[in-house]
């Protein structure tokens, strides 16, 4: 008579293999939910390292300079280039995160190194501006600059007219702040058009006391009144 196998009985071994196996699995599972749900690799992809993280631009300490207007710009103390406070105007930096400024709360101001000149003596001109809003941002490059000198309705000269590789510079433009060019741009006292940027023999301006007002504009923003200086 044939009777019934007995079952053998596994080793305490095979148990714990078992028993390892399926605590295995558990962490499996429980590994692959928390990645479905915290997702770790969004927030390194939408967020840069601290040090990639774009930096806030300081307000400007000065205006940068035209260069090119007139035909000899080491003659006349034009200045080659334009520089802010160690920051040069070729790569233009990194647009601030404040809102543009507003024509009424930005006052642009004509201003000429004396009251009048003689002899020889070749005016130099600057720009200045003040915000009076609150913080906003502005386009202050040579691009954005022209200054304009008249003899009544005659115009004599602009700063554009021979202007040579203008540049943008977006600087941010703290409340209540007043900046000024960082050097003047000299007037050779001749005549400026766009087909004589080249010509050594420009016709002179009047002397004799000749009156002649300076016109300045920057960032689309133009100043309020012409400052006067006379000529000798």
């Amino acid at each position: 008579m044939t009777g019934t196998p007995v079952r053998r009985r596994h080793s305490p071994a095979v148990y714990r293999r078992r028993r390892l196996a399926l605590l295995i699995g558990v962490l499996v599972i429980a590994g692959v939910v928390w990645l479905l749900i915290a997702q770790p690799w969004a927030g390194s992809a939408t967020e840069p390292p601290a040090d990639d993280k774009p930096q806030s631009q300081s307000t400007a300490d000065s205006l940068p300079v035209p260069s090119g207007g007139a035909p000899d710009p080491a003659s006349t103390g034009a200045v080659e280039g334009s520089v802010v406070e160690g920051t040069t105007t070729e790569t233009p930096s990194p647009t601030p995160t404040a809102q543009p400024c507003v024509a009424s709360d930005i006052a642009v101001e004509a201003v000429t190194s004396q009251d009048s000149y003689t002899g020889d003596e070749a005016p130099q001109f600057f720009i200045k501006l003040t915000n009076n809003g609150g913080d906003c941002t502005l386009n202050v490059g040579t691009s954005a600059q022209s200054f304009t000198v008249a003899s009544g309705s005659d115009v004599w000269w602009r700063s554009t007219d021979c202007q040579s590789e203008p540049s943008d510079m977006v600087v941010l433009l703290g409340a209540g702040q007043t900046v000024s060019s960082a050097a003047p741009l000299t007037w050779d006292r001749t005549r400026s058009s766009v087909d004589t940027c080249a010509d050594q023999t420009r016709p002179q301006a009047p002397g004799g006391g000749a009156s002649y007002h300076l016109s300045v504009e920057i960032g689309g923003i133009t100043s309020a009144q012409s400052k006067q200086f006379l000529l000798y």
